[in-house]
């Protein structure tokens, strides 16, 4: 069984996210959290019944907060909050981005400073550990005031209302879904249902989710980029340590040694290193590999860094202090997280860029030094990888168009009460495309790297690089006469989702 991730004073990290979310790691609230929830609802129990209004728990929301609301109908208003602001339009988030939102959330509530009853908190975590999946549109957050129409829909499941997947995926109603796992649904009291819908959550969730994603595809990236250098007969002398040193970006560092010790031991390499070799220098694409993904490597490491923070934050307004004060902030913004969601999708495109300049190379016969026209079996009757490039060329083509921010984008809302927000939701659903059109064009960059080390038999790959395409081997043949390629290409990137490389 898995280790629990613990909500309560230890900040959350990012593999706890990615436990939960991915991995389905239970959640529990711990002791101190559970102290910490109570004695910040006994303050909102207190400002409830006081004749001076608080915003959130005797007050309207947004540009209708100068209303107060008589105590009996406290808890409706609740209640309707979470129903007009679950106002979700367009396609179905993903599991593991939902699964992200509420677990954010929760950590939020367990902080203490939410003024939630302890009860909801258990309720949230009982749905998380049960598999229950509350439906989330694609669209309805403006990244400020947080992910409202997100969140809200979350909250609503919450309640019994609404639709879900359950644990088999299957689309059934929140409250039979609550009902079969055994958890009550939860009737909102005096500042509960603005404490569920008032986070940065969703975008935190994927910006973390897409992080992980990008450490790993950096490395691949480093592994495709060598390989494609040995397939071009490229120098490996410009990786060398001492060069690096010149210019010393981390990343560009590690990128490099990652580089020269992929290349080790390679025959192919060994073969034109003599006084033969007329060759002066490599093309940008090959010879600047390390420069372009040791940037990018150094873009994520900020990223995190702003995630880290996030994580350590606990985002609400109002907030509840440790006094007994109610205190409403600005602190729901989410310009942090969509500064840095935005900032990565530019390195996303250019990693994608250099690699599909790769690919071209070794199709070109003309620049592939001695490969055959498109790697193709039997030019002109066969097309080889021709087309396969242009599948590159066209996501990398839509990842330049992803890589426009959303965050300099602004549009007001609530009556002009938000008259500036984030649109970091926003940002955060392109990066994922991103993330995942990166991953198809590496895909093809070492489908066809693969191919062309193949052709520069009897000579032999390092031991690094051969074992990658002995992996790929494994479900997709060598060189030879045309075959639906598709396939194959869903095959090397399904080798890379899977963390094989």
């Amino acid at each position: 069984m898995q280790q629990p991730v613990e909500l309560g004073p230890k900040v959350l990290t990012r593999e706890d996210v990615h436990a939960v979310a991915r991995g389905d790691a239970p959640v529990e609230i711990t002791e101190s959290a559970r102290a910490a929830v109570t004695a910040a609802r006994a303050h909102i129990e207190r400002l409830a019944t006081a004749e001076k209004p608080t915003y959130g728990v005797s007050t309207g929301f947004g540009a209708l907060a100068v209303r107060h609301i008589p105590p009996d109908r406290r808890a409706a208003l609740q209640q309707s909050l979470v129903r007009s602001h679950a106002a979700g339009s367009g396609p179905e988030v993903e599991r593991e981005v939902v699964r992200a939102l509420v677990l954010l959330r929760l950590k939020t509530l367990a902080g203490g400073h939410t003024g939630v009853r302890l009860a909801t908190a258990e309720a949230m975590a009982a749905m998380l550990n049960a598999g229950i999946t509350p439906v989330v549109h694609e669209f309805g957050s403006l990244g400020c005031s947080g992910d409202l129409a997100p969140l809200s829909a979350a909250a609503l499941a919450l309640t019994g209302e609404g639709q879900v997947r359950d644990a088999d995926g299957a689309l059934v109603p929140a409250g039979d879904a609550l009902r079969r796992a055994g958890i009550e649904p939860v009737r909102l009291a005096e500042k509960e249902g603005l404490a569920l819908i008032n986070g940065t959550d969703g975008m935190l969730g994927m910006l973390v989710l897409a992080l992980g994603d990008l450490r790993y595809l950096l490395d691949v990236a480093d592994l495709t980029a060598a390989m494609s250098v040995e397939a071009l007969l490229g120098t490996d002398r410009v990786f060398a340590d001492d060069l690096q040193a010149l210019r010393p970006h981390p990343g560009q560092g590690r990128s490099a040694r990652r580089m020269a010790d992929l290349l080790a031991g390679s025959e192919i390499v060994a073969s034109h290193r003599g006084p033969d070799c007329t060759r002066v220098q490599d093309a940008y694409s090959l010879r600047c590999s390390p420069q372009v993904h040791g940037a990018a490597r150094d873009t994520v490491a900020y990223a995190e860094t702003v995630a880290d923070r996030e994580l350590a934050a606990s985002v609400d307004n109002p907030v509840v202090l440790a006094d007994g004060r109610v205190e409403s902030n600005g602190n729901f913004h989410g310009a942090p997280i969509a500064y840095v969601l935005d900032f990565l999708a530019i390195p996303v495109a250019d990693v994608a860029s250099i690699a599909e300049r790769r690919t071209d190379r070794m199709l070109d016969v003309n620049r592939s030094h001695g490969l055959p026209p498109f790697l193709a079996d039997d030019p002109g009757v066969d097309s080889g990888h021709m087309i396969a490039q242009y599948t590159q060329a066209a996501i990398v083509s839509e990842l330049k168009r992803l890589a426009v921010p959303a965050s300099v984008d602004s549009i007001p809302s609530s009556a002009m009460q938000e008259d500036h927000v984030s649109m970091g939701w926003s940002a955060a659903r392109k990066l994922r495309k991103s993330v995942d059109g990166l991953r198809t064009v590496l895909a093809i960059e070492f489908l066809t790297a693969a191919r062309a080390l193949d052709l520069r038999a009897p000579l032999k790959p390092a031991p690094a690089t051969a074992e990658a395409v002995a992996k790929l081997r494994v479900s997709v043949q060598g060189p030879g006469p045309d075959r639906h390629l598709a396939p194959e290409i869903a095959a090397a990137e399904e080798l890379i989702r899977n963390g094989a490389l």
